[in-house]
C-alpha cells in the first residue's frame, strides 16, 4: 500500500526506504509548538510527514524540509504540492551538512526522525541503509546543526531510541541546548522503553518536564493518551 491517508492529507511512500511508521507519527503530533513558530525546519524529511503533520497544527508560514536521498526527496515534493499547504512548505534536497555552510534562516521548530541503527547490520538495500544507519547523520552533525539554525526562543525536537537518550542530551548540552520536555514511549505495559522523545532549547529551564507513553494495551487497543496525541491525524482514532 504506496499511499497512506490522514485526516487532512495523504501521503505517497513508494519511493521512500523509510515508509511512515509510529516514530514519525509520534514526533509530528508531540513536538511542542507553545512558542508559535514562524518558521519550521524538518531534517531528513522522508515521505514529509513531519512537516506535513507541523502544516496542520501550526501557523507557521516558512517550513523547510531537508531530505538528502533523491527518490524520498522528490516523493516529499509531490506530497507537499499535494497537500492543502504546499504554498508553505518547501523541499531542499540537501544534507543538513550542506545546509549549514550558508544558513540563511534562523529557525523557530527544528524537528528532526534522525536515522539510528547504530550498532545493526547493513541490510542489501543502500537506500534504505542511508535511510536507517546514523552513518548518514551522527547525532553530533545533527545537534550542531541544530544549535547554529535555531533562533533564540527556538525548540528542537527529536525521536531517538532510548538508549541514546543520555548520549544525545550530553552532547546537546556541550552546544548549550538543554531539555524541558522529555517523553518515554513504551509499546505495551510490559514492554521496555524503547524510544525518547525530547525537546530542546537554548535556556536552561527549572524543571523538565518529563512522562511516559504507553501506545497499546493489546493488539491495535490503544491508550486514551495515544489516542488523544494522534486522534487529529489517524483516520481511525
Amino acid at each position: 500500500m504506496s499511499k497512506f491517508q490522514f485526516k487532512q492529507f495523504s501521503l505517497e511512500q513508494d519511493r521512500c526506504a523509510m515508509k511512515i511508521g509510529t516514530d514519525g507519527v509520534l514526533l509530528g503530533a508531540w513536538t511542542p509548538i507553545e512558542n508559535n513558530p514562524f518558521s519550521i525546519l524538518d531534517i531528513g524529511t522522508g515521505t514529509g510527514i513531519i512537516a506535513l503533520m507541523l502544516a496542520q497544527r501550526s501557523y507557521a508560514e516558512q517550513i523547510d524540509a531537508l531530505e538528502i536521498d533523491e527518490d524520498a526527496y522528490e516523493q516529499a515534493v509531490d506530497n507537499f504540492e499535494n497537500s492543502p499547504w504546499g504554498d508553505r512548505l518547501f523541499c531542499f534536497h540537501a544534507g543538513v551538512d550542506e545546509f549549514v555552510e550558508e544558513p540563511e534562516d534562523e529557525y523557530d521548530l527544528i524537528v528532526s526522525n534522525p536515522p539510528f541503527y547504530t550498532e545493526d547490520y547493513k541490510t542489501e538495500n543502500p537506500q534504505r541503509d542511508l535511510a536507517r544507519f546514523s552513518d548518514a547523520l551522527p547525532f553530533e552533525d545533527l545537534i550542531e546543526a541544530a544549535a547554529l539554525l535555531l533562533s533564540e526562543n527556538g525548540i528542537f525536537s527529536v525521536i531517538i531510541p532510548f538508549k541514546e537518550e543520555e548520549n544525545f542530551i550530553a552532547i546537546a548540552k556541550e552546544y548549550e541546548l538543554h531539555p524541558i520536555k522529555i517523553t518515554r514511549v513504551r509499546g505495551n505495559l510490559t514492554s521496555d522503553i524503547k524510544r525518547s522523545l525530547l525537546a530542546f532549547s537554548r535556556n536552561e529551564s527549572d524543571t523538565i518536564l518529563t512522562d511516559e507513553l504507553i501506545i497499546e494495551t493489546g493488539r491495535h487497543i490503544y491508550t486514551p493518551e495515544y489516542i488523544e496525541l494522534t486522534k487529529d491525524f489517524y483516520l481511525k482514532m
